[in-house]
């Protein structure tokens, strides 16, 4: 099914029901209408961060189901998969197989070693700083061979995360088969998971390096333009990234709205949410909740620095069970770019201040993305977060079918979802429009989408919470 613009559920296999099969169920049976299309988080089998170490594409993980699960959903609903474009597990075939046989696997080449990435087999220390990283060192793993030799492997993230050669003719290969089993699967559309670090280069930052990371981008859209399939490259950082892709005319991510947003209601001014409303582009998939935090950095220059840290302070001070704790070594998280919680409860698990915020995302330009926590004013989940340690795993509250069914009576649910009905339904949202963004007063916010004839007026206050809609 080709991409619609309609609501996008993102969800993990096993989060609204316990498998693929019961999450179809529920999307048929529960909440139909109220989405067109479903992001399913990382479904592969795989051995670390809830599915982002995939150890192959060519199979669903048994415990979710089988591709037959997947389709039955495509048959309903657009569908976006995940392709780890830039790592792949430890624990994978492909790199058992390095492990073991070292020059002579077949695999070898996938994989980038510092032997051969660096000069002199090390970078220099002005080297390392310069690469944008994700650990206080240079971003290796230590591999010991099946002949007790040891040598340095490129690895960005977690040890289960082995980096990709995407510029090997044995990478492009795996890329090229994989996405094409993607797009025979259902896929509409293809999220290029950690897009930006795919491409390393000496003395570079090996974050976005230009012009490699243009033609990276181009050769994935040329392998799935002939299914029909679009392509989304996950990037989180300063917006200007964003900007840059969406000139190129590609669909990109709104990771800023979610910061913009909660200022807004914290503030009870929109001067720099209106301003990002109008600058925004129409081709992107608006957020306010994913699987990770909620950005920080997304938003530099966006909103004054001053700006920025009252908002992450109100979230600590007037979220509910937001603490910084959270964020720190003792939850595993040291990532100073987000904030880990559940945005209802970012906003104190206030009704009227929650519903005026999805109302703002389906009035922004895109097509929103309702994360399945959010789908259910989800509450922090602190028992799962100790239970693992895992600061995101706050958001991460797994619904049994039984609990979805419970949490749709009530009334801020039911309220959602008639708006995401509303926002799927009135053509007045048309991606083809146009967006008018006033401030009303000292308070009041006033978006306009029009489509011909056609008109939606959402009118908010944003210090007091409430919001009017009119529309033809």
């Amino acid at each position: 099914m080709q991409l619609k613009n309609e609501i996008m559920l993102i969800t993990y296999a096993d989060s609204l029901g316990s498998n693929l099969k019961e999450l179809g169920d529920i999307l048929e049976n529960d909440i139909k209408d109220a989405v067109g299309g479903v992001h399913i988080l990382p479904f592969f089998p795989s051995s670390a961060d809830r599915g982002f170490a995939p150890m192959r594409y060519d199979r669903v993980s048994p415990e979710f189901g089988t591709f037959a699960d997947v389709e039955r959903i495509g048959k309903s609903y657009y569908l976006m998969f995940d392709f780890m474009i830039n790592h792949i597990s430890r624990s994978s075939e492909f790199f058992r197989d390095f492990e073991k046989k070292k020059d002579q696997s077949e695999y070898r080449d996938l994989f980038i070693r510092y032997k051969d990435f660096w000069e002199n087999g090390e970078p220099t220390a002005e080297q390392v700083d310069k690469i944008y990283k994700r650990k206080p060192r240079a971003p290796y793993t230590d591999v010991e061979f099946g002949d007790g030799s040891r040598e340095k492997v490129w690895c960005t993230f977690c040890e289960e995360q082995i980096d990709l050669n995407v510029e090997s003719a044995a990478t492009k290969k795996f890329i090229r088969e994989n996405l094409v089993s993607m797009c025979s699967h259902g896929a509409s559309i293809i999220r290029l998971d950690a897009f930006a670090y795919a491409v390393k280069k000496p003395d570079t930052s090996c974050f976005f390096v230009k012009p490699d990371i243009w033609n990276l981008l181009r050769e994935t859209e040329a392998l799935v333009k002939p299914y029909g399939v679009e392509i989304l490259p996950e990037i989180h950082e300063h917006y200007s990234i964003q900007m840059e892709i969406a000139g190129e005319k590609f669909w990109i991510y709104d990771f800023a709205l979610p910061v913009l947003t909660l200022h807004a209601l914290y503030s009870g001014k929109g001067k720099y949410l209106r301003e990002w409303l109008l600058m925004s582009p129409m081709k992107q998939f608006t957020t306010l909740d994913t699987h990770d935090g909620i950005g920080i950095v997304d938003v530099k220059d966006l909103l004054p620095d001053e700006e920025i840290e009252f908002t992450k302070d109100k979230m600590f001070a007037e979220g509910a069970n937001v603490k910084k704790i959270y964020n720190t070594e003792a939850y595993n998280n040291l990532d100073i770019y987000q904030v880990n919680t559940t945005y209802y409860a970012a906003l104190g698990e206030n009704d009227n201040a929650y519903l005026l915020a999805r109302a703002i995302q389906f009035f922004a330009p895109g097509i929103p993305q309702v994360y399945y926590v959010g789908m259910l004013a989800g509450a922090n989940d602190i028992a799962l977060m100790e239970s693992t340690k895992n600061g995101r795993d706050i958001n991460r509250h797994c619904y049994s079918a039984e609990e979805v069914k419970e949490e749709l009576k009530r009334p801020v649910i039911k309220d959602l979802l008639a708006l995401m009905r509303f926002r799927n339904q009135h053509p007045a949202f048309s991606l083809e429009g146009q967006i008018e963004v006033a401030l009303t007063g000292e308070h009041g916010l006033r978006i306009t989408r029009k489509q011909g004839e056609h008109f939606a007026v959402l009118d908010a206050d944003l210090k007091r919470h409430t919001f009017e809609i009119r529309c033809s």
